[in-house]
């Protein structure tokens, strides 16, 4: 489906164009927020391929460690406030392998997890014709089989065999030979490719690579403005991106256990609060999860500097590193396009309601509804009801359901002309006393 912005009446796509300006359920629901999506460079897990995570997920399986290993970090630090995190493991790396007598066992991944592998072949204590053969992970025990010979044994979460004929027995014999690999900007290419097929809100990028930098900012325009999906790029260091779907992350923090996390890093956890951000709340404030620090601090004059540059910092309160302020990276305001599309909560009201409305539409009335007074009337309704759903929560204030939304004939006989007013609310950031003393 079609979407985006539009100047003049002139799409060619059946779809929803809807401009923002800054002058009861029915149908159509609200929205639910809370996926982002993160590619890594991983020792382990399926090359190239999309996995959803929930919060509370056993990964092990997945990526070959707990949650708590340093290897899944930002993983981990994604899954502090991601309802659920979309995995992409970017590099493919060497198997591990290892041979003993005419059997060859190869780590199903590739990567240096697997140099952690080994097999222990023994004669089966019950049967003598047959033989136990254990996989140990980092010495725990993963799989076992009970064989007669090397063409019974099957492919397991960890191990490809290979060969034919009888088994020998062996005490251990280790996986070699794994490794990750490099990453090369086409696997990052590769990774928006696949993730454009997939819904979600948010897509961190846990690097430094200043052109990357750049293809993930022109990734979030183009969903924004050329397809009509309302999501956001957050990266380090990057405020020249001037645009709401950039989210520049300046320092990172210092973890409670002493681990420093950069700002790159820190960019993992900064997607995933936002996408988990409902459409009425503000980050503003809020605590980075078992943080005590920030990495690096800066001065007053730094943090007012970078404000006004459009970075997304985090600052030291009462022994808690807090986001400053819930901003990206729009700084070149004009009268069409004001401040408020710089903070993000009151693009998040606006993301909603775009992405509600577009849902409404596919979902019920293109292709459906006459386009006569009647069918516009019907449209009008749902995107009215939305509206005053999403002020019922304070996300918008001051909507008048009579007046402030019109839904008129296009220019031509298939198109509709939608022409509102909406006001978001901000959250109190800044309080002015005046107090007198008697």
């Amino acid at each position: 489906m079609a979407g985006g912005t539009f100047t003049t009446q002139n799409k060619v796509r059946p779809g929803v164009y809807i401009n923002f300006e800054s002058e009861g359920q029915s149908l159509g629901a609200q929205g639910e927020r809370g996926t982002a999506a993160i590619a890594l460079s991983l020792p382990w897990g399926l090359p190239k391929t999309m996995q959803a995570i929930q919060a509370g997920d056993d990964v092990f399986g997945k990526f070959g460690y707990d949650i708590t290993a340093p290897q899944l970090l930002l993983v981990k630090e994604a899954l502090k406030r991601a309802k659920t995190l979309l995995v992409y493991r970017l590099n493919s790396g060497t198997k591990a392998a290892a041979t003993v007598g005419a059997l060859t066992a190869t780590a199903k991944c590739g990567g240096v997890r697997g140099n952690d592998l080994k097999i222990v072949i023994a004669a089966n204590v019950d049967d003598e014709a047959k033989f136990d053969v254990t996989t140990l992970l980092g010495g725990a025990q993963v799989d076992r089989q009970t064989v007669a010979d090397i063409s019974e044994l099957s492919a397991s979460d960890w191990i490809e065999w290979s060969g034919s004929g009888q088994l020998e027995a062996t005490a251990g014999a280790a996986l070699t030979g794994g490794a990750d690999g490099t990453v090369t900007n086409q696997d990052h290419l590769d990774f928006l490719a696949a993730l454009e097929l997939h819904e979600f809100h948010t897509v961190a990028y846990a690097g430094t690579d200043a052109a990357l930098k750049g293809v993930y900012a022109a990734f979030a325009r183009r969903l924004r403005d050329d397809e009509g999906r309302k999501i956001q790029a957050v990266v380090e260091n990057y405020p020249e991106a001037d645009y709401e779907g950039v989210i520049s992350v300046k320092n990172g923090v210092v973890l409670a256990d002493g681990t420093v996390l950069s700002a790159a890093q820190a960019t993992a956890w900064t997607a995933a609060a936002t996408a988990a951000a409902a459409v009425n709340e503000s980050l503003t404030y809020a605590a980075y999860d078992d943080a005590v620090d920030v990495n690096p601090r800066y001065s007053n004059a730094q943090i007012t500097a970078a404000l006004a540059n459009g970075e997304f910092l985090f600052t030291l309160n009462k022994g808690r590193a807090i986001v400053e302020q819930d901003i990206n990276t729009f700084k070149s305001f004009t009268p069409a396009k004001g401040k408020h599309f710089r903070k993000n909560r009151a693009l998040r009201a606006l993301d909603g309601l775009a992405n509600d409305w577009k849902a409404t539409f596919e979902a019920y009335y293109i292709g459906k509804v006459d386009n006569n007074a009647d069918g516009r009337s019907l449209f009008r309704k749902e995107c009215v009801k939305l509206a005053e759903t999403y002020q019922a929560i304070n996300a918008i204030q001051n909507f008048d359901g009579q007046n402030d939304l019109r839904v008129n004939q296009g220019e031509e006989a298939d198109t509709v002309f939608v022409d509102g007013w909406i006001q978001p609310v901000d959250a109190i950031e800044k309080i002015y006393m005046k107090v007198r003393v008697r």
